[in-house]
Parts: C-alpha cells; structure tokens; sequence
C-alpha cells in the first residue's frame, strides 16, 4: 500500500524507509537494496530518502547502527556468558535484515560515530559475559571463540543449515547445550552461567 506523501512527518519518513529497507534485505538481502524502490514504497519521491541518510551506503549504516543498539539492549543485565549467547541467537533470529548487514563492513561506513558507537556498547555487553568466567587464561580469546559460536550458529540457521539436525528442537535451547561443549569447564564452577 503506497501512503500519500502529505501523510509523512519528518520523523515518520525516516522509520517507513527503515522498515522497508529491512523488509527487503530479509526477503532479499542487501544487494537488493534500492533508494528509489524505497521510495517508491513509500510513496514519496525519489530524492526524499536521501534527505535521511545521503545515500545507500548511509542507509544501510542507520540499518547497522540500529542493529548494534538492539543487540545492546538484549544483551544488557544477561546473567552470564551462556544466557549472552542465547540471547545473541534471539537477536539473529527476531532481526535477520539487520544481522545480515551488521557483519559486512564493506556495505558500511566504517567512520561513523554513531555506529562506532553503538559498536562499542555491544562489544561490551559481550565483554561482560566472559568476564565472568574462571580458569581462562586467555579472555579475548575466549571471547572471539563465545563469539564465533553463537554468531556462527546464528548464521547456520538463519541459513537453514541446521534445520535437520535441531529437528524440533527450540534453537535457543539447542545452543545452551552447545556451549558445555565449548565451555564445559568454566560452566561447571558455575561461572558464566
């Protein structure tokens, strides 16, 4: 449905071409991503978009930014690094569209403050979970192999890759299991869980 141009307030353009914007990266991925298509969809004209955010590579930096901020939030008082993990997963899966386009530098621009802002707040909020861990002599190692587990996870089904072998499994649930395997030790302290 296309919604007449005079409907539109400043603030409100901004998050209908947000939206569509994610409506087409999780259907089609960010290749996909047109500022005219957007604003057609959103029935303005076609130089409105760029008003917000300059250009392509702008838009898909807000769509970044966002993601890095919900990621935060969602991390935000976990209980430890096993619950963080879980809590990862659940983003990837409630906001493809954004994890699909948070992990491409090359799509975004790397300068940008309030990317590299919301950057840093989620890269503390993963920081925090290994924190608690005992017995690891190496934290940022650790950290990257949390890390690795559930972004890699995430992106295995968010590409239906384990689709057979969670069966009808909750995901969530699958991946509490899969870090005793990696962390099996510090878990068992009691630490990080």
């Amino acid at each position: 449905m296309t919604t007449s141009r005079s409907t539109y307030h400043h603030g409100e353009l901004r998050q209908a071409v947000l939206a569509a914007a994610l409506d087409v990266i999780a259907a089609e991925g960010p290749g996909a991503l047109s500022l005219r298509d957007l604003a057609r969809r959103a029935g303005v004209s076609h130089a409105a978009p760029a008003h917000h955010f300059k250009d392509r590579t702008g838009l898909l930096t807000a769509i970044a930014t966002e993601g890095y901020g919900l990621l935060a939030a969602g991390l935000a008082d976990a209980p430890g690094l096993r619950e963080r993990g879980v809590r990862y997963v659940r983003f990837a899966v409630d906001h493809p569209a954004h994890f699909q386009v948070m992990f491409q530098p090359e799509l975004l621009r790397a300068d940008d403050a309030d990317l590299l802002a919301a950057k840093e707040r989620a890269s503390a909020e993963l920081r925090t979970g290994v924190a608690g861990l005992t017995g690891v002599p190496e934290p940022r190692t650790a950290g990257i192999a949390a890390w690795s587990l559930a972004h890699g996870f995430a992106t295995l089904l968010l590409t239906h890759n384990v689709r057979e072998a969670l069966g009808d499994r909750d995901p969530e649930e699958y991946f509490h299991s899969l870090t005793g395997l990696l962390f099996a030790e510090q878990l068992a302290t009691g630490e990080g869980e």
